[in-house]
Protein backbone atom coordinates (compact mmCIF):
# COMPACT_ATOMS: atom_id res chain seq x y z
CA UNK A 1 0.00 0.00 0.00
CA UNK A 2 1.22 3.28 -1.24
CA UNK A 3 1.17 5.82 1.82
CA UNK A 4 1.49 9.34 1.92
CA UNK A 5 2.29 11.54 5.32
CA UNK A 6 1.19 15.14 4.49
CA UNK A 7 3.42 16.69 7.28
CA UNK A 8 6.49 14.52 8.44
CA UNK A 9 6.81 15.74 12.27
CA UNK A 10 6.94 14.01 15.57
CA UNK A 11 3.80 11.84 15.09
CA UNK A 12 4.32 11.40 11.56
CA UNK A 13 7.70 10.36 11.81
CA UNK A 14 6.87 7.94 14.67
CA UNK A 15 4.01 5.99 12.31
CA UNK A 16 6.87 6.39 9.20
CA UNK A 17 8.97 4.75 11.28
CA UNK A 18 7.07 2.11 12.76
CA UNK A 19 5.53 1.03 9.16
CA UNK A 20 9.78 1.04 8.10
CA UNK A 21 10.31 -1.04 11.12
CA UNK A 22 7.42 -3.60 10.41
CA UNK A 23 8.55 -3.66 7.14
CA UNK A 24 7.13 -1.81 4.40
CA UNK A 25 9.31 -0.54 2.31
CA UNK A 26 10.60 3.46 1.99
CA UNK A 27 9.64 3.17 -2.06
CA UNK A 28 6.03 3.21 -0.63
CA UNK A 29 5.78 5.75 1.52
CA UNK A 30 6.04 9.61 0.60
CA UNK A 31 5.94 12.67 3.42
CA UNK A 32 4.81 15.99 2.39
CA UNK A 33 6.72 18.96 4.50
CA UNK A 34 6.61 22.85 3.80
CA UNK A 35 9.77 22.94 5.51
CA UNK A 36 13.14 21.85 3.98
CA UNK A 37 15.41 21.03 7.35
CA UNK A 38 12.30 18.89 7.70
CA UNK A 39 11.91 16.99 4.74
CA UNK A 40 15.77 16.51 4.43
CA UNK A 41 15.62 14.71 8.05
CA UNK A 42 13.17 12.73 6.48
CA UNK A 43 15.15 11.55 3.37
CA UNK A 44 18.46 10.97 5.68
CA UNK A 45 16.16 9.10 8.41
CA UNK A 46 14.14 6.99 6.63
CA UNK A 47 15.35 6.74 3.21
CA UNK A 48 11.95 8.28 1.91
CA UNK A 49 10.69 10.65 -1.09
CA UNK A 50 9.72 13.85 0.00
CA UNK A 51 8.22 16.57 -1.64
CA UNK A 52 7.35 20.44 -0.72
CA UNK A 53 3.49 20.26 -2.81
CA UNK A 54 1.03 18.20 -0.44
CA UNK A 55 -1.00 17.33 -3.83
CA UNK A 56 1.92 15.73 -4.97
CA UNK A 57 2.27 13.70 -2.01
CA UNK A 58 -1.33 12.78 -2.67
CA UNK A 59 -1.21 11.70 -6.21
CA UNK A 60 -0.99 7.92 -7.19
CA UNK A 61 -1.02 6.82 -3.33
CA UNK A 62 -3.67 4.28 -1.65
CA UNK A 63 -3.87 6.12 2.13
CA UNK A 64 -3.30 9.38 2.65
CA UNK A 65 -2.07 10.69 6.55
CA UNK A 66 -2.75 14.10 7.79
CA UNK A 67 -0.56 14.53 10.41
CA UNK A 68 -0.32 18.77 10.86
CA UNK A 69 -1.66 20.11 13.57
CA UNK A 70 -5.21 21.00 13.49
CA UNK A 71 -4.98 24.90 12.81
CA UNK A 72 -3.16 23.24 9.49
CA UNK A 73 -6.68 21.81 8.73
CA UNK A 74 -8.27 23.89 6.73
CA UNK A 75 -5.43 24.90 4.30
CA UNK A 76 -4.30 20.99 4.00
CA UNK A 77 -7.75 19.78 3.14
CA UNK A 78 -8.09 22.44 0.14
CA UNK A 79 -5.07 21.86 -1.08
CA UNK A 80 -5.67 17.86 -1.45
CA UNK A 81 -9.25 17.61 -1.73
CA UNK A 82 -9.24 18.49 -5.87
CA UNK A 83 -6.74 15.45 -5.77
CA UNK A 84 -8.30 12.86 -3.71
CA UNK A 85 -9.65 10.01 -5.59
CA UNK A 86 -12.86 8.32 -3.70
CA UNK A 87 -11.12 5.19 -3.37
CA UNK A 88 -8.40 6.53 -1.32
CA UNK A 89 -8.49 6.59 2.15
CA UNK A 90 -7.30 9.63 4.53
CA UNK A 91 -6.81 8.84 7.99
CA UNK A 92 -6.04 12.01 10.04
CA UNK A 93 -4.49 11.84 13.70
CA UNK A 94 -5.15 15.84 13.84
CA UNK A 95 -7.20 16.34 17.40
CA UNK A 96 -10.31 17.95 17.71
CA UNK A 97 -11.31 17.26 13.71
CA UNK A 98 -14.36 15.67 13.40
CA UNK A 99 -15.89 13.42 10.99
CA UNK A 100 -18.09 16.08 9.84
CA UNK A 101 -15.34 18.46 9.67
CA UNK A 102 -13.26 16.42 8.15
CA UNK A 103 -15.60 15.66 5.50
CA UNK A 104 -16.82 18.67 5.02
CA UNK A 105 -12.92 20.33 4.98
CA UNK A 106 -12.63 17.03 2.04
CA UNK A 107 -15.19 18.15 -0.27
CA UNK A 108 -17.52 15.18 1.11
CA UNK A 109 -14.92 12.40 0.45
CA UNK A 110 -16.44 9.29 1.38
CA UNK A 111 -13.42 7.50 2.82
CA UNK A 112 -12.11 8.93 6.14
CA UNK A 113 -10.40 7.32 9.37
CA UNK A 114 -10.19 10.24 11.96
CA UNK A 115 -7.75 8.67 14.80
CA UNK A 116 -6.53 9.36 18.17
CA UNK A 117 -2.74 8.86 19.05
CA UNK A 118 -0.54 9.49 21.69
CA UNK A 119 3.21 10.60 22.56
CA UNK A 120 4.02 6.85 23.58
CA UNK A 121 3.52 6.30 19.80
CA UNK A 122 7.15 7.46 19.49
CA UNK A 123 8.60 4.47 21.15
CA UNK A 124 6.15 2.32 19.60
CA UNK A 125 3.57 2.03 22.74
CA UNK A 126 0.82 4.28 21.97
CA UNK A 127 -2.41 3.60 22.52
CA UNK A 128 -4.51 4.93 19.74
CA UNK A 129 -8.67 4.86 19.59
CA UNK A 130 -10.02 5.00 15.94
CA UNK A 131 -13.55 5.41 14.13
CA UNK A 132 -14.11 5.36 10.91
CA UNK A 133 -16.63 6.60 7.74
CA UNK A 134 -19.75 4.84 6.57
CA UNK A 135 -17.93 4.77 3.10
CA UNK A 136 -14.58 2.71 4.10
CA UNK A 137 -15.04 -0.82 4.24
CA UNK A 138 -13.82 -3.28 6.59
CA UNK A 139 -10.94 -4.16 4.33
CA UNK A 140 -10.22 -0.38 4.64
CA UNK A 141 -10.34 -0.43 7.92
CA UNK A 142 -8.16 -3.06 8.34
CA UNK A 143 -5.43 -1.60 6.21
CA UNK A 144 -5.86 1.82 8.24
CA UNK A 145 -5.51 -0.11 11.68
CA UNK A 146 -2.22 -1.77 10.24
CA UNK A 147 -0.84 1.56 9.97
CA UNK A 148 -1.70 2.87 13.58
CA UNK A 149 -0.89 -0.99 15.39
CA UNK A 150 2.66 -0.14 13.75
CA UNK A 151 3.24 2.19 16.61
CA UNK A 152 1.27 0.55 18.97
CA UNK A 153 -2.08 -0.58 20.41
CA UNK A 154 -5.38 0.68 17.98
CA UNK A 155 -9.01 0.04 19.08
CA UNK A 156 -11.85 1.12 16.56
CA UNK A 157 -14.53 3.44 18.74
CA UNK A 158 -17.84 5.26 18.10
CA UNK A 159 -16.99 8.75 17.74
CA UNK A 160 -18.54 9.84 20.57
CA UNK A 161 -16.22 8.67 22.82
CA UNK A 162 -12.94 9.99 21.11
CA UNK A 163 -13.54 12.99 23.15
CA UNK A 164 -12.95 9.93 26.09
CA UNK A 165 -9.80 8.56 24.44
CA UNK A 166 -8.37 12.00 23.87
CA UNK A 167 -8.62 12.36 27.92
CA UNK A 168 -7.72 9.08 28.75
CA UNK A 169 -4.58 8.12 26.88
CA UNK A 170 -4.38 11.12 24.31
CA UNK A 171 -3.32 13.67 27.74
CA UNK A 172 -2.63 11.40 30.27
CA UNK A 173 0.79 10.68 29.35
CA UNK A 174 1.16 14.06 30.83
CA UNK A 175 -0.57 12.99 34.02
CA UNK A 176 1.36 10.34 34.45
CA UNK A 177 4.72 12.32 33.85
CA UNK A 178 3.46 14.41 36.92
CA UNK A 179 3.16 11.22 38.86
CA UNK A 180 6.54 9.50 38.18
CA UNK A 181 8.27 13.63 38.68
CA UNK A 182 6.22 13.55 42.44
CA UNK A 183 7.26 9.99 43.09
CA UNK A 184 10.93 10.87 42.43
CA UNK A 185 10.39 13.98 44.34
CA UNK A 186 9.42 12.17 47.03
CA UNK A 187 12.14 9.89 46.50
CA UNK A 188 14.92 12.79 46.94
CA UNK A 189 13.12 13.81 50.03
CA UNK A 190 14.19 10.46 51.75
CA UNK A 191 17.52 10.50 50.22
CA UNK A 192 17.52 9.05 47.16
CA UNK A 193 19.84 10.58 44.04
CA UNK A 194 17.70 11.94 41.26
CA UNK A 195 18.73 10.19 38.73
CA UNK A 196 18.28 7.05 40.32
CA UNK A 197 14.58 8.17 41.35
CA UNK A 198 13.34 8.57 38.32
CA UNK A 199 14.48 4.91 37.33
CA UNK A 200 13.05 3.44 40.19
CA UNK A 201 9.85 5.79 39.92
CA UNK A 202 9.17 5.43 35.96
CA UNK A 203 10.09 1.35 36.33
CA UNK A 204 7.04 1.06 39.13
CA UNK A 205 4.68 2.52 36.96
CA UNK A 206 5.59 0.72 33.94
CA UNK A 207 6.15 -2.52 35.50
CA UNK A 208 2.57 -1.75 37.58
CA UNK A 209 0.85 -0.82 33.79
CA UNK A 210 2.06 -4.07 32.39
CA UNK A 211 0.83 -6.13 35.23
CA UNK A 212 -2.81 -4.60 34.29
CA UNK A 213 -2.33 -5.74 30.79
CA UNK A 214 -0.54 -9.32 30.74
CA UNK A 215 -2.48 -10.15 33.78
CA UNK A 216 -6.18 -8.97 33.25
CA UNK A 217 -6.54 -8.33 36.82
CA UNK A 218 -8.62 -5.06 37.99
CA UNK A 219 -6.52 -2.66 39.49
CA UNK A 220 -8.67 -2.55 42.62
CA UNK A 221 -7.07 -6.30 42.82
CA UNK A 222 -3.58 -5.88 42.45
CA UNK A 223 -3.72 -2.55 44.45
CA UNK A 224 -5.24 -4.98 47.33
CA UNK A 225 -2.59 -7.46 46.98
CA UNK A 226 0.27 -5.00 47.53
CA UNK A 227 -1.58 -3.69 50.55
CA UNK A 228 -0.97 -5.80 53.42
CA UNK A 229 -2.65 -5.07 56.88
CA UNK A 230 -1.02 -2.12 59.06
CA UNK A 231 1.31 -1.89 56.76
CA UNK A 232 3.36 0.85 54.74
CA UNK A 233 1.34 0.48 51.74
CA UNK A 234 -1.95 1.21 53.12
CA UNK A 235 -0.42 4.46 54.74
CA UNK A 236 -0.23 5.63 51.40
CA UNK A 237 -3.45 4.79 50.34
CA UNK A 238 -4.62 6.30 53.27
CA UNK A 239 -2.92 9.39 52.86
CA UNK A 240 -3.77 9.92 48.71
CA UNK A 241 -7.54 8.95 50.01
CA UNK A 242 -7.70 11.83 52.24
CA UNK A 243 -6.38 13.92 49.73
CA UNK A 244 -8.91 13.04 46.94
CA UNK A 245 -5.99 11.27 45.08
CA UNK A 246 -8.90 9.26 42.58
CA UNK A 247 -11.30 12.46 42.91
CA UNK A 248 -8.39 14.88 41.62
CA UNK A 249 -7.64 12.23 38.83
CA UNK A 250 -11.22 11.46 37.52
CA UNK A 251 -11.80 15.08 37.34
CA UNK A 252 -8.83 16.08 35.34
CA UNK A 253 -9.54 13.29 32.70
CA UNK A 254 -13.24 14.95 32.64
CA UNK A 255 -12.14 18.39 32.24
CA UNK A 256 -9.85 17.13 29.38
CA UNK A 257 -12.63 15.69 27.76
CA UNK A 258 -14.69 18.34 27.35
CA UNK A 259 -11.85 20.69 26.63
CA UNK A 260 -11.36 18.38 23.72
CA UNK A 261 -15.67 18.68 22.85
CA UNK A 262 -15.14 22.54 22.64
CA UNK A 263 -11.93 22.12 20.05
Amino acid sequence: MKTAFIGCGNMGGAIIQGLLRNGTAPEQIIAADPMEGSRKRAEEQYGIRTTASNAEAVRGSDLVVLSVKPYMAANVCDEICTELTDDQIVLSIMAGKRMGDLEELLGGHPKIVRAMPNTPCLIGEGMIGYCASKGVTDEEKAAAAEILRAVGLAEEIPEKLMDAVTSVSGSSPAFIFMLIEAMADGAVLEGMPRDMAYRFAAQAVKGSAALVLETGTHPGKLKDMVCSPGGTTIEGVRVLEENSFRGIVMQAIHETAVKSSLL
